[in-house]
């Protein structure tokens, strides 16, 4: 029977910061051998599609779970969409513009941030995410958003944001003390969520289920899956919670672990 497979993007089969922009030889030769013998090999990721390397696009998968699965897209085509409230959106984005709060909408196609969100600019060329679909000029009214990110500056913005959190229990974040970052994103679409819908379409069975990960996000998708296989680069907080732990990013721990776990 077929399997279905999905693998997270940072700290999993790329480590932009870290030397590894592109899948490495190793790795891909491991996927192709998936999806020669019939299997589906899927992207699930915190990213939104304007983040996608055009290389990641090109390469053949067979879908992406993108925005921590509020987005998903089968065969080319948007199988599942659902984007935050628009009027919480609306009055977030107004108190970020009073406190100058960087933040950038992540849409279906095309993300959007104001021309002064600088550094969010500046790390996003950093680790090589084109400028194609990303868009400055745009009304709020016309724009969907699935997962937004904010930049602060000061412990207000950052008791603004984290309170924005905490007052809409619909919501879930993300949150880097150190960069003062957050990542919002709806409670009630996870990656998990999104790989049951995938599989159900797909026909196959939770147990013919695989998923590699690293990060806070991916706990749930590891927890679901048939068999959640932790990259050796992950925190121990996420290795509890997966079935099988690889080796890391930098050691091909993806093509490792599709050949301990699943090609045998």
């Amino acid at each position: 029977m077929k399997k279905a497979i999905f693998l997270d993007i940072d700290g999993t089969i790329l480590d932009c910061l870290g030397g590894i922009p592109d899948i490495t030889p190793n790795v891909k030769k491991r996927i192709r051998s998936l999806q020669s013998d019939g299997n589906y090999v899927f992207v699930a990721t915190g990213r939104p599609y304007a983040f996608l390397s055009q290389a990641i696009l090109d390469f053949g998968f067979d879908g992406f779970i993108l925005t921590n699965g509020a987005h998903i897209i089968i065969n080319g085509n948007t199988f599942y969409k659902d984007p935050i409230d628009k009027n919480f959106i609306k009055e977030a984005t107004i108190e970020f513009e009073k406190r100058n709060i960087q933040y950038i909408l992540e849409g279906e196609l095309y993300s959007y941030m104001r021309d002064n969100c600088k550094e969010f600019y500046e790390f996003y060329d950093s680790i090589g995410i084109s400028r194609k679909f990303l868009e400055s000029n745009f009304n709020i009214d016309d724009v969907d958003t699935y997962k937004i990110e904010m930049l602060c500056h000061d412990k207000s913005s950052v008791d603004f944001c984290l309170s924005l959190i905490e007052n809409n229990p619909h919501y879930d974040h993300f949150h880097s003390i150190d960069e003062k970052s957050f990542e919002l994103y709806s409670k009630k679409n996870t990656k998990a969520t999104a790989i049951l819908k995938v599989l159900d379409h797909l026909n196959i069975p939770i147990e013919n289920s695989y998923a590699f990960g690293d990060g806070k996000n991916d706990i749930e998708m590891l927890s679901t899956v048939g068999c959640g296989i932790a990259m050796g680069n992950a925190d121990d907080d996420v290795k509890k919670y997966a079935k099988e732990v690889t080796d890391t990013v930098h050691n091909d721990g993806v093509a490792f672990g599709i050949e301990k776990y699943i090609l045998s």
